[in-house]
């Protein structure tokens, strides 16, 4: 097989959750340029609208926009039921949806610590678990999880202080592993993307205050740009990755070393 085989995905479908913008738009696009189909979740579903309307003109494939808040079972479920009427199977989830919140431990409220694992953690699972189900049945899928360098390294509070986010994502890394063993024999690949620090929407109010901090931190001494995660999301929903399964993939400059 040709290398440029290895990595098409013509005819395949991928579900991209926080589809709108930053990762995920990063995400979907690459797809997309590689043939892919995408049904694109998030709660604003106007973000994920113009994302797919884009995506559809530039490169020619179907995509398509649903409002969806990861954390509601039934809203999920209802989603994913939808995408499959609308493109009948789904190849790929890419579970990117993500929530955090800054503050010291001893004055996070338990309505943040509640909402960062609600949606970085339940969200995961509510995914997985309703189109893991479709997967089983065709006996084939590719699930890739957005994980975060902030999963497996600590860093003092000068640095970043968002206890619950870390804690998340390293529980994703822990669920990424365990559902990839269970799923195995069904032919399902599960695998994280553990991003380092990247110029999104989410990280800009960190990179605003701490930027000189945080790059001290990361050995290439640089911040992810657009382009820094698409090898790796391309890599881990292809059949260039069909021997791997239950990995972590850190994309993040060298921050965990």
């Amino acid at each position: 097989m040709k290398v440029n085989e290895l990595f098409d995905l013509t005819g395949k479908v991928a579900l991209i959750t926080g589809g709108g913008r930053g990762l995920g738009e990063q995400i979907a696009e690459v797809y997309a340029e590689m043939g892919c189909e995408l049904a694109l979740c998030s709660r604003k579903k106007e973000s994920c609208d113009g994302v797919a309307e884009r995506l559809s003109n530039e490169y020619g494939i179907k995509a398509k926009g649903y409002a969806l808040d990861v954390t509601n079972e039934e809203q999920v479920k209802s989603v994913v039921n939808k995408v499959l009427a609308d493109f009948e199977k789904v190849d790929i989830l890419v579970n990117n949806s993500g929530a955090t919140w800054g503050a010291p431990v001893e004055e996070m409220p338990l309505e943040a610590w509640n909402k960062v694992m609600n949606v970085n953690v339940t969200g995961t699972f509510l995914l997985s678990k309703a189109v893991g189900k479709h997967m089983i049945e065709q006996n084939h899928g590719k699930i890739i999880n957005i994980a975060s360098a902030a999963g497996l390294t600590v860093r003092p509070p000068e640095v970043t202080n968002t206890i619950g986010y870390t804690t998340s994502k390293a529980a994703v890394i822990h669920f990424t592993k365990d559902l990839a063993i269970k799923w195995a024999r069904h032919n399902i690949y599960v695998n994280a993307i553990a991003p380092g620090m990247f110029r999104t929407k989410m990280t800009k109010g960190t990179l605003e205050q701490k930027e000189e901090k945080v790059v001290e931190t990361i050995p290439l001494r640089k911040i992810g740009d657009e382009n820094m995660l698409k090898g790796a999301a391309i890599y881990l929903a292809t059949q260039a990755s069909d021997f791997v399964t239950g990995t972590v993939l850190s994309v993040d400059g060298g921050s965990t070393l």
